[in-house]
């Protein structure tokens, strides 16, 4: 008998739908919850899949999942590639694939790191290059972090004083400054490998609850360069599983956020139409990867 795990946290109804497909799809196969009790070096774990679903968050289980990985359990997402992964290089990834991205610079933390001095940043210039910046990428712009998502730390600036006032209070979070794109339609969007693309009209500024309950009129060429992104990227990212959101200006789809390996899926949240297809998908995945070598 295989096992398939499901790692995760706080979550409850898309883990357990995913596990109870999986179980109604195959008699050969058993999807359950992960389940540590210890972990050593010589032990592999008992499970051919693992979907991960929270160790962005628990740095413990993201080298629980490096060990399994690398003694051949197959897990999604890829705990390598989701450890080196980073929202600015994505965007230099994407525009290197020709794919719309808004203008963005990089920007270190206001605060230095812990055991860093002066010293640690003799080839950092100081002041930065500030005005190529602005005329880089422009106000309105966003400033976000690097690393995390659920719109933790992310702020609107409309000017430079409002930047500076703001960029003050980031403390050691790495940051990134991106132009804000003025759109006429939103999109987000499910990956996952081997099952292709689910649009879902979003609009971000609306109330968590609200904003799977929206449409925008797109038109079939827009939708299908979407798709198109959405595939490169994740080929580009090596992801199984992925959540991709384009800003929509002149039939332009612009990659605004593409790293985000544990998407959303609380059914209450983005809706029956759209979890359902995520479960599906998900479990799907997962089942044709116990039959890979």
């Amino acid at each position: 008998m295989q096992h398939i795990g499901i790692l995760f946290g706080m979550e409850n109804n898309f883990p357990n739908a995913v596990m109870e497909r999986i179980n109604q799809k195959q008699s050969r196969l058993i999807a359950q919850p992960v389940h540590i009790s210890d972990v050593l070096d010589n032990r592999p774990p008992r499970y051919q899949v693992i979907i991960d679903r929270i160790s962005h968050d628990v740095p413990f289980y993201r080298s629980y999942l490096k060990q399994a990985a690398y003694q051949g359990v197959k897990v999604i997402n890829d705990p390598f590639w989701n450890s080196a992964d980073d929202k600015y290089f994505n965007t230099v990834l994407a525009r290197q694939q020709n794919i719309p991205v808004p203008a963005t610079a990089l920007l270190p933390s206001y605060i230095k790191p812990e055991s860093t001095g002066e010293q640690s940043f003799r080839n950092l210039a100081y002041p930065m290059q500030w005005e190529e910046i602005f005329h880089y990428v422009g106000f309105p712009a966003y400033l976000k972090p690097i690393y995390g998502g659920g719109g933790k730390n992310v702020f609107r600036v409309e000017n430079e004083p409002e930047f500076f006032e703001i960029y003050s209070q980031t403390g050691k979070l790495t940051m990134m400054l991106q132009a804000a794109i003025d759109y006429e339609a939103y999109v987000r969007c499910y990956f996952v490998a081997g099952q292709g693309v689910h649009i879902m009209h979003y609009e971000p500024r609306l109330q968590e609850m609200d904003r799977y309950k929206v449409f925008f009129d797109i038109d079939n060429d827009t939708a299908r360069a979407v798709e198109y992104y959405t595939e490169l990227l994740n080929r580009s990212l090596s992801y199984q599983i992925n959540s991709v959101e384009f800003a929509i200006k002149g039939g332009i789809p612009y990659a605004i956020d593409f790293c985000n390996p544990v998407p959303d899926a609380d059914v209450e949240r983005v809706g029956l139409i759209n979890a359902e297809w995520f479960v599906e998908a998900v479990a799907t995945l997962a089942i044709s990867r116990t039959q890979c070598g």
